[in-house]
């Protein structure tokens, strides 16, 4: 019987990519004639392309200019493609819990060839046993959509699961589907809004937890009414 489902994020968790979202986000919008600060594009990293304008932009934006906005950041992070950078463990960490049984799934809102990059930088496809990608779903993070369909593809009930993400969407989406939050703080955001927005566990980066999988104590506060048994990873006091 398997351990559970692991879910994973990718941008961010995986490989150190947000901050190249974020300069690419601040191109695609200068060129479209916004000045859009940095800090507050690197906030809302980790949100579907329509979404992060939105929230940049505001409603009252022309609507009309999305496609191109999204398509620039699409080419000018493109050109990253062959040079992304996963961090140090990534791939061991999805390698060790295949090893003990896990189901590891991706939901990310990347896809295409930009999910095609990000999986040969992580260099762990033998590892990975589903992706639940933006092409997927109808809503992306903070809704819990993703991590429900990673759940499905897993076959494993929101209590047999942890989710492993880097931004707040990430810990608000594993919240709002029952299943337990771990955070990493590789992605930039301060552990305080990371725990506010629901981490049951917070860890410096993919390469502390893998040096605590061995640990015993369950995740708390995964459970969120479900009946069955936890699935457990390492928790951090």
């Amino acid at each position: 019987m398997a351990a559970g489902a692991a879910i994973f994020d990718v941008d961010g968790t995986l490989t150190d990519t947000n901050h190249l979202h974020v300069v690419t986000w601040w191109e695609a919008f200068r060129q479209a004639g916004h000045t859009v600060p940095m800090p507050d594009i690197h906030r809302a990293v980790g949100l579907g392309s329509g979404d992060l304008i939105e929230r940049l932009l505001g409603p009252g934006r022309d609507p009309a200019q999305d496609s191109a906005i999204s398509s620039a950041h699409k080419a000018l992070y493109g050109t990253y493609s062959d040079r992304i950078p996963a961090f140090e463990g990534a791939g061991d960490l999805l390698r060790a819990l295949a090893g003990r049984d896990w189901r590891v799934v991706l939901a990310t809102s990347a896809s295409g060839p930009e999910l095609a990059a990000l999986r040969r930088a992580v260099d762990a496809d033998e590892a990975i046993r589903d992706t639940a990608s933006s092409d997927d779903v109808d809503e992306g993070k903070p809704a819990p959509e993703p991590v429900q369909l990673a759940l499905e593809l897993a076959g494993v009930g929101a209590g047999q699961a942890v989710f492993v993400g880097d931004t707040v969407w990430d810990m608000e989406a594993a919240t709002r589907a029952g299943v337990s939050a771990v955070a990493l703080l590789s992605g930039g955001i301060p552990r305080a809004d990371l725990e506010a927005a629901g981490a049951d566990a917070v860890f410096r980066d993919v390469a502390e937890l893998l040096g605590r999988l061995d640990d015993s104590l369950p995740v708390t506060g995964g459970l969120r009414g479900a009946t069955t048994e936890p699935a457990r990873l390492p928790h951090r006091p």
